[in-house]
């Protein structure tokens, strides 16, 4: 019969060997944010290193906002559309993801972490080739939602907006 030393010390074994799996991954504890598509290469690197970035990038957009707003002073580094236009990828179905879904940029990060950011209000989450790939004439554009039901438009009317104006 094993005493209740040898109990004790065998207990401690075991629960060493399962903390050893948990103790070798101690940096990656708990939930992990997503990782965030980008363009990135070690030819266009960022404005600033990876880990910067993720810990100021609202103080830079901030004081880049108060510089623009304020002063008058624009430039492409540290700017928000040049942001949009590195790290927003095309999905795999092509597509451009849209604030608030996961696969955007930004939102991959503030999604996980429950911040709300207002940028969007104003400026846009796409870059400037997603106009390529959206903004078709359906009804799955919540802005052209009566426009694509026949219903809703005589046919000379949609036929003036498709060209354009032009009669």
């Amino acid at each position: 019969m094993m005493s209740y030393g040898q109990f004790a010390k065998h207990l401690l074994v075991l629960a060493g060997l399962f903390a050893l799996p948990v103790l070798s991954n101690a940096g990656e504890l708990g939930p992990q944010p997503p990782k965030a598509k980008e363009k990135a290469s070690a030819k266009t690197e960022c404005v600033r290193p990876v880990k910067e970035m993720r810990k100021n990038h609202m103080k830079l957009l901030l004081h880049k906002r108060d510089e623009t707003m304020r002063e008058g002073v624009r430039t492409k580094e540290i700017s928000l559309s040049e942001c949009i236009e590195c790290h927003v990828t095309p999905k795999k179905d092509g597509e451009y993801p849209r604030i608030g879904e996961d696969e955007h940029f930004c939102s991959s990060c503030h999604n996980y972490a429950a911040v709300n950011i207002d940028c969007f209000d104003c400026h846009s989450d796409l870059p400037k080739d997603a106009s390529a790939h959206m903004h078709t004439l359906n009804g799955n554009n919540p802005h052209h939602k009566d426009l694509a039901s026949k219903d809703s438009l005589k046919k000379e009317t949609l036929d003036v907006l498709i060209e354009g104006g032009k009669k």
